[in-house]
């Protein structure tokens, strides 16, 4: 659980990192770079000790990446809805139920 928890902490700094400039349209960009580093050294203090607790705790790498993968898309549809006002359609919804498809097969034993 601290696995999934941190992932979920460290993929909401990302998503910011990446994504938080795109309605800073009077910002320079070489500004907005120095801001997005400084918040993806805040991802990486979360992402590197969640991903070594997993590997130490059952995860294998690729369970830890398609995890990792899933909590990206569930923080950045958050994210796309609520900061950049875009619309959840329903074909999003599939490619999601795809994915997860995806996960079950990589936890199946």
């Amino acid at each position: 659980m601290r696995t999934i928890l941190l992932l979920v902490c460290s993929n909401v700094f990302m998503t910011i990192a990446w994504y938080w400039h795109l309605k800073a349209h009077n910002l320079p960009l070489w500004k907005a770079i120095l801001f997005s580093w400084g918040i993806a050294l805040l991802e990486y203090c979360l992402a590197v000790p969640a991903n070594r607790w997993g590997f130490n705790n059952g995860f294998n790498g690729f369970q830890l990446k398609m995890t990792q993968e899933i909590i990206t898309l569930v923080v950045f549809t958050g994210f796309a809805m609520l900061y950049l006002g875009e619309p959840f359609q329903w074909r999003y919804l599939l490619s999601f139920v795809c994915l997860l498809g995806a996960v079950y097969f990589m936890f199946k034993k």
